[in-house]
């Protein structure tokens, strides 16, 4: 009898500490992030290799100081993608990143498929916006476009423990 009461404690301490794991993962460290109006949505002008802000509306965003790879973000714009192939720096090798199924406008498989059936293009956001994190915007041919952030090259040399080359910035 007392193997059965300690066997239905332990697989009741399991899934408790199971659901506050997910509920931590999913719900907690996510906040919403206000957007300034101006300087939410920034692309790499091919000519200066500076961000710069992008006409856009309808934008909603979320992050986490869990992780630098946490932020994810929504929106709309006027701008043609003939014009912006143009002005700014594409990002080769994005991958859209998984966000919570409650953050509903951002559907890492969908954009991913727009992105292979050439219906998305990707845009250096800003380079190491901190030590080895890229912020890339997908902007889609309809004008929705979406926002997350990826590690770089020397992201993944510092996090792997290789040597950094000589194209890596300054570490903070």
């Amino acid at each position: 009898m007392i193997g059965k009461i300690m066997a239905g404690a332990i697989v009741i301490s399991a899934l408790a500490f199971g659901a506050v794991v997910y509920y931590a993962q999913v719900y907690q460290y996510y906040e919403p992030v206000e957007a300034n109006g101006t300087t939410d949505v920034l692309l790499t002008n091919l000519v200066t290799g500076e961000p710069e802000p992008i006409l856009y509306d309808s934008f909603t965003a979320i992050d986490a100081d869990s992780s630098p790879i946490r932020y994810r973000a929504c929106f709309t714009t006027t701008m043609s993608l003939p014009m912006m192939t143009e002005t700014y720096e594409p990002y080769e090798g994005a991958e859209p990143r998984l966000a919570p199924d409650w953050f509903e406008c951002f559907d890492a498989a969908m954009i991913g498929e727009q992105i292979d059936a050439g219906s998305a293009l990707v845009f250096a956001g800003q380079r190491n916006i901190e030590f080895g994190i890229d912020r890339v915007v997908a902007i889609t041919d309809d004008g929705r476009g979406y926002v997350w952030q990826e590690i770089n090259e020397c992201g993944d040399k510092a996090y792997d423990g290789t040597p950094l080359g000589d194209d890596c910035p300054e570490r903070d």
